[in-house]
């Protein structure tokens, strides 16, 4: 099952996901003046891919940043997610859908096979289970899984996920949902083809998911840039694995303070990725 193999691979070599949620500020002024914003931006995530490959569990590809530069953004979006599976990674496609019916049919077919496939996709569960009804012929085959979005890392999260609902937060419930939901789906790792996204920003709150509900692997946004470290993501692992824990800028921006930043961002990538997972490893005890 393909949450085994993303055990696996945290196994093998580290909890870093490394989100490619590139954008022109990130490029090499270089390689943004050669060619098309698309084209450059492509040919950053391969050089990226290709250094960092060996010491990554996963990517995760955020397609607005792909969406808003039209149709030759979502072709790079079709390369990258392409280029990542052919190097023999798994990827995470950051839709964030939450439809129903035929809808959500359609977005499972969008983002499961042809020029959009990925191997996970983060979903919204606002909507109820009606919104995971589709990807069950998916799961069914055990080759793809789901995030739902249970905690996320973005300041006004509590605005709306920490409202309280029969004595615990609604992210409580949100996390007892999804756990009901992938229970049927484990693979031999002892973890869901259904997961959850928890924030590494609010570490009390991803101890307690990951206390409540020890089946779920995690998918753990905000480290780096937004704030989160090692300290705050250590909650979210059992015996060092259940978990990846995604940074973008801090690894793709690498290179901006670096005087031959320009020449080495890939260098400088995998730098920043190595010095995270070490970062993580320390803190998990």
């Amino acid at each position: 099952m393909i949450i085994d193999r993303l055990a696996d691979a945290v196994a093998e070599r580290g909890p870093v996901c490394v989100g490619l949620d590139t954008s022109a500020k990130l490029l090499p002024q270089a390689l943004h003046s050669a060619s098309s914003l698309p084209s450059a931006i492509l040919e950053f995530n391969r050089k990226t891919i290709d250094a960092t490959v060996d010491v990554t569990a996963c990517y995760k590809v955020q397609i607005a940043h792909y969406e808003a530069l039209g149709v030759d953004g979502l072709s790079c979006y079709r390369e990258t997610l392409r280029y990542v599976r052919s190097r023999g990674a798994l990827v995470i496609g950051d839709v964030k859908r939450g439809d129903i019916a035929s809808t959500g049919e359609m977005y499972a077919q969008a983002h499961f096979s042809g020029d959009f496939e990925a191997d996970f996709v983060t979903l919204n569960p606002y909507m109820g289970s009606d919104v995971i009804a589709p990807y069950a012929p998916h799961l069914q085959k055990g080759n793809k899984g789901l995030f739902v979005l249970i905690k996320t890392s973005n300041p006004s999260a509590c605005d709306v996920q920490d409202l309280f609902l029969a004595e615990q937060p609604l992210f409580m419930h949100i996390g007892e949902l999804v756990h009901c939901w992938g229970r049927e789906y484990r693979g031999a790792c002892g973890y869901s083809l259904i997961g959850g996204v928890v924030g590494a920003t609010y570490r009390e709150q991803l101890a307690a998911v990951r206390s409540a509900f020890p089946s779920l692997f995690l998918l753990v946004p905000g480290y780096g840039v937004q704030g989160g470290g090692g300290k705050d993501v250590a909650p979210a692992f059992v015996g060092g694995n259940g978990a990846v824990v995604n940074a973008s800028r801090s690894i793709l921006g690498a290179h901006l303070s670096k005087p031959d930043g320009e020449e080495r961002f890939a260098e400088y990538a995998r730098e920043a990725v190595l010095a995270m997972r070490e970062e993580i490893r320390r803190w998990m005890g």
